[in-house]
C-alpha cells in the first residue's frame, strides 16, 4: 500500500463486517512500509475502532511489519473482531457513520469542508467528508432542519 501514489479504502468500505477497519488496514500498512504519505496513523479515528476492538495501534503496527499476507493480517484482526457480537458490530457501524464531529474535531472538519467542498454544507460526517477529499462520490442529502419554538 503506498499512499503517497493512491488513497486508502473509504471509511465505509468494511472489513470483517466493520467500517474504518480497511482503511487503518491500508494506513498501517503504508506507514509499515514507509509508504504513509500524508495520512496519519493512527488518526482519532483509528484510535477509536482500536477502542471499540480492544486493540493498540502500536500492536497492530508491529504485527503489520512481519505479515506476510492480508490472510494473516485478517487472521490477527479476527480475534479482536470475533469477540463482538454482531449487534455490537452493527452499532459500532451505525454510530460511526452517523456521528457529526464537536469541539476540536469540528473545527477541523469545517475548515477542511471550506477548503474542498463549501457548498456541500450537507456533508456533516467525517466518512462523507473524506470520501469527497479522495475524489469518490457523495449523495447529496436535505440540509438539516432547525426549528425553534415560537412564544
Amino acid at each position: 500500500m503506498n499512499l503517497t501514489q493512491t488513497t486508502p479504502r473509504s471509511v465505509r468500505e468494511k472489513l470483517l463486517g466493520l467500517v474504518q477497519l480497511a482503511r487503518t488496514t491500508d494506513k498501517a500498512k503504508a506507514l509499515a512500509h514507509g509508504t504513509i504519505g500524508e495520512y496519519e496513523y493512527p488518526s482519532a479515528m483509528d484510535e477509536g475502532l482500536f477502542e471499540f476492538l480492544g486493540m493498540k495501534a502500536s500492536d497492530f503496527l508491529e504485527f503489520l511489519k512481519i505479515a506476510k499476507s492480508d490472510a494473516e493480517i485478517e487472521g490477527y484482526i479476527k480475534g479482536f473482531v470475533g469477540k463482538k457480537s454482531p449487534d455490537e458490530i452493527a452499532s459500532f457501524n451505525h454510530r460511526w457513520m452517523t456521528s457529526v464531529p464537536k469541539g476540536e474535531s469540528l473545527q477541523h472538519f469545517t475548515a477542511l469542508r471550506a477548503r474542498i467542498a463549501p457548498d456541500r454544507t450537507d456533508v456533516t460526517t467525517w466518512p462523507d467528508l473524506l470520501d469527497l477529499d479522495e475524489g469518490r462520490s457523495v449523495d447529496h442529502r436535505e440540509p438539516a432542519k432547525v426549528y425553534s419554538k415560537t412564544p
